[in-house]
């Protein structure tokens, strides 16, 4: 075990190493203070003590890769580990707002990462940090591209459920809808289509894509009926609203370019997905690249990455790091 995951170390090393970092990244991140390598002399060990814990987590069960990046796109209309808070007496916190209850997971992924970094380097990483890092681990695990992280992030002393419910995209959303939310945070509608690759792996419930089911979307030539159809028999139990499906079929749990092959197939699970080939030209041609050229795929979700990591942090004297990423300190 030992040596398989000095092995994993050295591989998360070498392909940060080569990883390039386009120069539009500069340009996206020139606003914030933050910056690579920043724990590398007061906190050397914190990049292998996430990966070993992520590398954990995705071994017994590879669904958890997916839900920890998802953790880092909930919590990134502000990057700040406000997602994290748990409700109060006189708190309310993000967790129960309609696009992450029964939706985001892995919360105990990140307790533990948590309280080994505070043993070894009190009150050094932060929480939103950790998520950021997270979330390039288990692309990285699960198939995807390598990057460098860009750290300095302070944790949120407060969260806001109705932010939460107002700025994450819908799973019924409409292509102007999904710009104007990403727009509105700074991200392009590139941003908004390479990013929407990260459902390449993962599940969803069947109330999330019910709207596929009852015609949403569907117009067009590329209407997959059978699809529709083997979604339909798949939630027609009784215990439908707890009933998972998987966002890609062929490679459930590979990080790749299958979703927006996908997509031209008809076979894209939320109405939101497939509306990026039904709904926009413009976002159709970005989904055929995808789909033709893997590596143009990966590099342009890095830099989506990158300038979505970027997105309002708490950098200096505001905010904290907590000793607990779920309360504050």
């Amino acid at each position: 075990m030992a040596i398989c995951l000095a092995f994993s170390l050295v591989m998360l090393k070498l392909a940060i190493a080569f990883a390039s970092t386009p120069n539009t990244l500069n340009e996206a991140c020139v606003e914030v203070s933050l910056r690579f390598g920043i724990y590398q002399d007061v906190c050397p060990e914190a990049e292998d003590i996430i990966f070993s814990w992520v590398e954990k987590a995705v071994s017994e069960e590879p669904r958890m890769a997916a839900s920890l990046l998802r953790l880092h796109f909930h919590d990134c209309f502000g990057c700040d580990a406000s997602v994290l808070l748990d409700d109060t007496q006189n708190f309310v916190g993000e967790k129960t707002a309609g696009p992450n209850l029964n939706s985001l997971r892995g919360f105990e992924v990140i307790d533990a990462i948590k309280s080994e970094l505070e043993s070894v380097c009190p009150q050094t990483v932060s929480c939103a940090d950790i998520l950021a890092t997270v979330a390039r681990d288990s692309v990285l695990l699960s198939g995807g591209p390598a990057w460098e992280v860009q750290m300095g992030r302070k944790d949120s002393l407060s969260a806001s459920k109705q932010a939460a419910n107002n700025n994450i995209p819908g799973p019924n959303s409409t292509v102007a809808t999904l710009v104007a939310k990403f727009e509105n945070v700074g991200l392009a509608l590139s941003d908004m289509v390479a990013l929407s690759g990260a459902h390449t792996i993962g599940k969803a419930r069947c109330p999330s894509f019910s709207g596929r089911m009852q015609g949403i979307n569907l117009d067009g030539a590329d209407t997959n009926l059978e699809f529709i159809a083997s979604l339909q028999q798949l939630c027609s139990g009784s215990s439908s609203s707890t009933t998972l499906a998987q966002f890609d079929l062929v490679t459930p749990a590979t990080f790749d370019n299958q979703y927006y092959v996908n997509l031209l197939s008809g076979e894209g699970l939320l109405p939101s997905d497939q509306v990026l080939v039904n709904g926009d030209e413009q976002t159709r041609e970005i989904v055929e690249t995808y789909a033709a050229d893997p590596f143009v795929f990966f590099e342009d979700f890095k830099i989506s990455m990158l300038r979505m990591g970027s997105l309002g942090p708490l950098t200096g004297s505001n905010g904290e790091i907590r000793r607990n990423c779920r309360s504050i300190n």
